[in-house]
């Protein structure tokens, strides 16, 4: 069951890859239906989504996006998407939140920004290159900053990738056999631990989306461990009403059989407490 992770870089032909990929695999590929169903969670337009991944929101939509609910959201789609097997995922972060998984090949496709920019100026049927690299640069440093943000590390640092294709010298049927020789590699072989580590994943995915969408725990925030259905819950919480909700929330999600509460209560400061009692 491949799981393949590909980066989303404007112009690198990564998407013709992925679609290869999938052709010659027979694997499914990630598609629109993902910003769907984000934005469906995110209660926003499929396009504030869009602007926000590419870096053409306006300074008003970058201020009050809900950034947390992306990241949480986005990462259970892929979790799930990933879990299911028989994939590739493209963009999105998946070569960061897939990374651990040792049956996931992470790949990064690039290629040089005199032919992204002819590329991209192909796309547009424009002749305006300076636009054009305008555009693959914005792109980038969006990428850049989210993948810095939320995962707090350099987009192009070539150790977050099992492997790094650049095709200005090597073909998409080139891409793709390099690709499918490494799936093929014992190192990225399927294993009933790998297997249980990534639906381990999965679940905590669920958990974290769910605290979030409950109206009496979207706002806390814990840290959440799966075990094969059982769910360890840790950090601090406000009082005895927030753990036990807490926990309620999360014995709730399809797939957990269990919970332990290690939520721990927020201790008041001696010093306060005596203060407010004056």
């Amino acid at each position: 069951m491949p799981v393949i992770a590909l980066t989303q870089e404007m112009g690198s032909l990564a998407k013709d890859v992925s679609l290869r990929l999938a052709e010659t695999l027979g694997l499914e590929v990630m598609r629109h239906e993902t910003i769907e169903r984000v934005a469906d969670r995110m209660q926003v337009p499929t396009s504030f989504i869009g602007r926000l991944r590419d870096g053409k929101a306006g300074f008003v939509e970058r201020l009050t996006a809900d950034r947390r609910s992306l990241a949480l959201y986005t990462a259970e789609e892929l979790f799930a998407l990933a879990d299911r097997g028989n994939v590739v995922l493209r963009g999105w972060g998946a070569t960061c939140l897939l990374r651990t998984v040792p049956h996931v090949v992470c790949v990064r496709i690039t290629r040089s920004m005199k032919k992204r920019v002819e590329w991209l100026m192909a796309h547009l049927e424009t002749d305006d290159a300076e636009f054009a690299e305008a555009e693959i640069r914005r792109s980038d440093d969006a990428h850049a900053a989210r993948m810095h943000a939320q995962f707090g590390v350099t987009w192009g640092d070539p150790v977050l990738y099992d492997l790094v294709l650049n095709t200005d010298r090597l073909s998409v049927d080139s891409c793709v056999a390099q690709i499918r020789a490494l799936v093929e590699r014992p190192e990225f072989a399927e294993t009933p631990a790998s297997r249980a580590l990534l639906a381990n994943m999965a679940l905590a995915a669920r958990v974290k989306s769910a605290l979030k969408d409950n109206e009496a725990t979207g706002d806390i925030r814990v840290t959440v461990e799966a075990d094969q259905g059982k769910v360890t819950l840790s950090g601090i919480v406000l009082d005895a009403q927030e753990r036990v909700l807490t926990e309620d929330v999360a014995s709730k999600v399809d797939g957990v059989s269990g919970v332990d509460n290690a939520l721990r209560l927020m201790t008041v400061p001696r010093r306060f407490a005596s203060a407010k009692q004056t």
